[in-house]
């Protein structure tokens, strides 16, 4: 199964749809519940950072027998170094984006603890991609 989303960079309005939205489909689908939960954390946090950080973008899920691939990708600003963004803490989230509750900087960390498969791919200026693994066995 196939799914589409696009999210819409800065409107805190719609926000988490989609991930809400393949989480229903999941549920419908049967898959465990604490396999539910790794992938609606892991794509909200994903889908929350392209709210925040870019400008919105799109998001493929590939639903198989034995796993669920997440893709998501931006065309906002880039994440010049990787690493330190995976830091627990670290976050360029801007005063009125923390001040609104978010931008804590757990966005990249919760990502990595409740996907069974990360990958990070991101060029400054040109956008970023999130590839989301998570195994339903």
């Amino acid at each position: 199964m196939k799914l589409h989303y696009q999210v819409d960079g800065d409107n805190f309005l719609v926000a988490g749809e989609a991930s809400a939205s393949l989480k229903r489909t999941l549920k419908q689908l049967g898959i465990d519940s604490s396999i539910i939960r790794k992938i609606s954390i892991s794509m909200y946090e994903a889908e929350m950072n392209m709210v925040i950080h870019a400008y919105g973008g799109v998001i493929d899920v590939e639903i198989s027998t034995d796993k669920v691939h997440i893709l998501l990708k931006d065309k906002g600003p880039g994440i010049p170094d990787i690493d330190l963004a995976m830091k627990e803490g670290y976050s360029t989230a801007s005063h009125e984006i923390r001040e609104l509750g978010f931008g804590a900087g757990m966005g990249l960390p919760n990502m990595k603890r409740y996907s069974d498969h990360l990958n990070i791919y991101s060029e400054v200026g040109v956008g970023t991609t999130v590839e989301i693994i998570v195994f339903l066995m």
